[in-house]
């Protein structure tokens, strides 16, 4: 998904931002510190609104969600206290803690929980709450939600949504936000930077820095301002991080933010998506094809090229997660790759790239051409698939270009989620050419009836199972409906005297995830 464009002259605006944070350097400075400055990227196009899709992928910061996942993502309370399903799997209830108050004083009541729900569910942004039928409050603390069939991973809404103040709520919000979390906003130049405080009215853990400052640079003058020493953290991509400045050290965080290549399901057809681009692969939509790539494509030596060594090799959406597929890995075996097409027809033709059918074996490999990490995923997976017989141009665009072709066409897309829910999102018949959901057409009964009944399992914890068994269908050994490339390292230059505690797993990029273990922060130089 795309998110606001770095400014084409931030290092220019970095100069002037560095220049005011001058009177009070980052790194190395020896009086304990009471404020930090982030480059950490995921300037929200839309703002600071949870309705909007603010704090999807990591910690909402201003707001706070019912509930939330430690460091070993496991499930804890946040403002809930109490959480219960019926039997019918229709009814949660929901009791909050009584002392949560949002930034400007006012209580958060079980109301204010109501109403985010229930505005979210017409919500112009990417949340879906289709399946909430009502979200009402009984009393002060109490929240009851009806859903209208059995959904189990209704429940990421509890871990990821953030509780908006229903008195005060506007089209505004999203640029002026108030929430019980754990700092407050002060002020936004967008494009530029965030300046946050630490909230009085925090109900939790209170965080150890009084004020963070969020630069929005781009990856060039982030890491600018880290060897000027402006900055105490630095997200940087793969191809920089092995060098951080001096007084900074490289924190590679294991992620789920995944890679993978797209291999349109359908053949060719000749109705249109509903936003007017083709449909289907006469290429990709050949089994033997997908298998080939997926067993013919050596991931290990993708990871020390495209990434140079920041990450591991990705089998599935899902790798690591109780949810994965069981079994869901191949070895890498490019003969036997080559055997497969062989059987299948696919044969060689006088310039190395296989034909079937008067077909050849050969389509375009689109990513954004803004993101440098997904040309280089594409060219490198070029390359492997030359050997293969496979003819794989890499081509960056805009998004709004990829959008017109990507249910005909190969794209280098990236997820990654806390939730079983990327997979049903991403396999699930019914959602086939829903934005950016299913983007392949990929259906297959079986897979459909096993989401169902994971989606009436009791618990979250019980569905795993359900999840997990599906993947013998899509995944490497049935379908092969993607070829997952890469789980990337999250890469922090971090300053010597920032310890960041237990960080998570994290989910795809959007938002700041390394900001989830933000209580745990710690300055440790005198």
């Amino acid at each position: 998904m795309p998110q606001r464009q770095s400014n084409p002259f931030s290092h220019i605006v970095a100069l002037g931002v560095f220049a005011a944070l001058a009177i009070a350097p980052a790194a190395g400075f020896s009086a304990p510190k009471t404020s930090l400055v982030l480059a950490i990227g995921g300037e929200p196009e839309t703002g600071f609104d949870p309705l909007l899709g603010w704090g999807a992928y990591g910690h909402p910061l201003f707001q706070s969600t019912l509930l939330r996942r430690d460091a070993d993502l496991a499930i804890q309370p946040d403002l809930a206290t109490e959480w219960h399903l019926s039997e019918d799997r229709l009814t949660w209830t929901v009791t909050i803690r009584d002392d949560a108050r949002f930034s400007d004083g006012t209580p958060l009541t079980a109301r204010d929980v109501a109403f985010t729900f229930e505005q979210g569910k017409t919500s112009a942004g990417g949340l879906d709450l289709s399946v909430l039928d009502s979200a009402s409050a009984t009393d002060d603390r109490t929240v009851v939600f009806r859903l209208k069939k059995p959904w189990i991973t209704f429940v990421k809404n509890f871990l990821t949504l953030g509780i908006l103040p229903a008195a005060s709520y506007g089209p505004d919000y999203g640029r002026h936000p108030i929430g019980s979390g754990p700092y407050r906003f002060v002020s936004w130049r967008e494009g530029e930077q965030l300046i946050v405080e630490r909230s009085p009215e925090y109900y939790g853990k209170q965080p150890a820095f009084d004020r963070l400052t969020f630069l929005f640079t781009g990856e060039a003058a982030g890491l600018a301002a880290a060897q000027a020493g402006a900055v105490d953290m630095v997200s940087v991509p793969a191809p920089l991080a092995g060098n951080p400045p001096q007084k900074f050290r490289a924190v590679p965080v294991p992620t789920v933010d995944n890679r993978g290549l797209s291999l349109p399901f359908l053949p060719p057809q000749d109705e249109l998506s509903p936003a007017g681009g083709k449909l289907g692969n006469a290429v990709t939509s050949d089994k033997a094809i997908r298998q080939a790539i997926n067993i013919g494509l050596d991931r290990e030596a993708i990871v020390e090229v495209a990434l140079h060594g920041h990450g591991t090799p990705a089998w599935g959406p899902a790798d690591g997660l109780p949810w994965q597929g069981r079994d869901d890995s191949l070895s890498f075996d490019l003969a036997g790759a080559k055997r497969l097409l062989d059987e299948a027809g696919w044969m060689e033709g006088k310039d190395g790239i296989r034909v079937k059918g008067g077909i050849r074996a050969a389509f375009p490999i689109h990513y954004p051409a803004s993101d440098s990490t997904r040309q280089m995923l594409a060219e490198t997976t070029a390359e492997l698939l030359r050997p293969l017989g496979i003819e794989a141009t890499p081509k960056g665009g805009s998004w709004s270009s990829i959008e017109k072709v990507m249910h005909a066409e190969p794209v280098v897309f990236g997820f990654g989620s806390h939730s079983p829910y990327q997979l049903f999102a991403l396999y699930d018949g019914a959602l086939a050419g829903v934005e950016y959901l299913n983007p392949t057409y990929y259906a297959n009964p079986r897979v459909d009836a096993l989401f169902a009944e994971a989606q009436a399992a009791p618990s979250l914890e019980q569905s795993y199972p359900l999840w997990s068994a599906a993947a013998a269908e899509y995944g490497v050994r049935g379908d092969a409906a993607w070829a997952w490339l890469v789980n990337l390292d999250h890469v922090y230059f971090v300053g010597e005297c920032l310890d960041l505690g237990r960080t998570q797993v994290e989910p795809h990029g959007h938002g700041w995830p390394i900001t989830a273990s933000l209580a745990e922060w710690t300055w440790t130089c005198p």
